[in-house]
């Protein structure tokens, strides 16, 4: 027992407090484990390290006069970990509640010395962070549900004019079969077949509220049906009556273009300046609005009744 003791708490001490930068010495951990009342010796101690080697763990020996030990290659290297919080700090789906807990989390795949550089000022401009701390259960939920072919049922809530929350259609229960979920423009989708509205719709995860699983299995998944073709259909998760758009561009708006819609999109030259694509798109006012941002670069010349729809909205728009 006192061996099984003494291995993993020399063990706990590479992990936590050695990397390449900062090594551990026999000495130091002699010194660390007559702390901790466990007995040991220089021979011992050299057996564990050994035992920690032979078994999977990449214990690195600098030898000097003082052989020196750490942890060499971890699960997450300290790059990975700062992309990953990153990621988490920046994010406006995870609440400023649970980016701590989960950064705290991350921090602990490394050691004590590494971690601190994990404390890092990434700075958002207008960064809104959710305060829903329910999400994480829900996205548990829908995985499951989606996994075991459920259906869920739920509420689904928006914000009136004073700021509050309020159920859509006086706290109807939407019934919904998950099919999967999307992160688009840093908020989380459900994408699934809903009952009422009979079509394949999306939901914002983080304002459904009251989520259960139901016993009653899913609507099946149409063969034909592609999540990816579908949020790029879907522009900007607006949703609307789709059309395939053929809009000019500037030349300098091909990395837009491809960015938006991928690589794959049908593009052909319209002269020395300007090229064509054409594009499917959910033709909503969100799409005209990212048009009208390019400030005359991108115009759309097809078809005519998006185009004639564009041009009444601007109209509109400027009275």
């Amino acid at each position: 027992m006192q061996n099984k003791s003494r291995l993993l708490y020399i063990l706990n001490l590479l992990y936590h407090e050695s990397d390449e930068d900062h090594s551990i010495t026999i000495t130091q951990i002699l010194e660390r484990l007559q702390q901790a009342k466990i007995e040991s010796n220089r021979r011992t101690v050299a057996h564990d390290l050994k035992v920690l080697a032979d078994n999977g763990f990449d214990v690195v020996c600098n030898k000097s006069r003082q052989n020196q030990y750490f942890i060499g290659d971890r699960q997450f290297e300290l790059p990975e970990l700062k992309l990953l919080v990153d990621a988490v700090q920046a994010s406006k789906f995870i609440s400023t509640k649970k980016s701590k807990v989960l950064i705290d989390k991350l921090s602990a795949l490394t050691s004590v010395h590494q971690s601190d550089e994990l404390n890092r000022q990434l700075y958002v401009d207008k960064q809104v962070k959710s305060n829903n701390e329910a999400i994480y259960y829900t996205v548990d939920l829908l995985h499951s549900a989606i996994n075991t072919k459920k259906q869920v049922e739920f509420k689904y809530y928006e914000y009136n004019q004073h700021k509050k929350k309020v159920y859509k259609h006086n706290g109807k229960v939407y019934v919904f079969s998950p099919y999967g979920l999307m992160w688009n423009n840093d908020s989380y989708y459900v994408i699934g077949y809903c009952k009422s509205h009979d079509k394949i719709i999306k939901f914002r995860v983080d304002r459904i509220a009251h989520p259960k699983i139901s016993q009653a299995p899913s609507v099946p998944q149409p063969d034909d049906f592609n999540i990816a073709e579908y949020s790029r259909t879907v522009f900007q998760m607006f949703e609307d009556e789709t059309h395939e758009v053929v809009l000019e561009c500037r030349n300098t708006l091909m990395k837009t273009i491809i960015d938006r819609f991928g690589d794959d999109v049908e593009t052909e030259p319209a002269g020395k300046e300007h090229f064509k694509a054409t594009v499917t798109a959910s033709t909503s006012n969100t799409f005209f609005g990212w048009v009208f941002s390019f400030g005359g670069d991108m115009r759309i010349i097809a078809p005519q009744e998006v185009k004639e729809r564009y041009h009444t909205i601007i109209k509109s728009s400027l009275k």
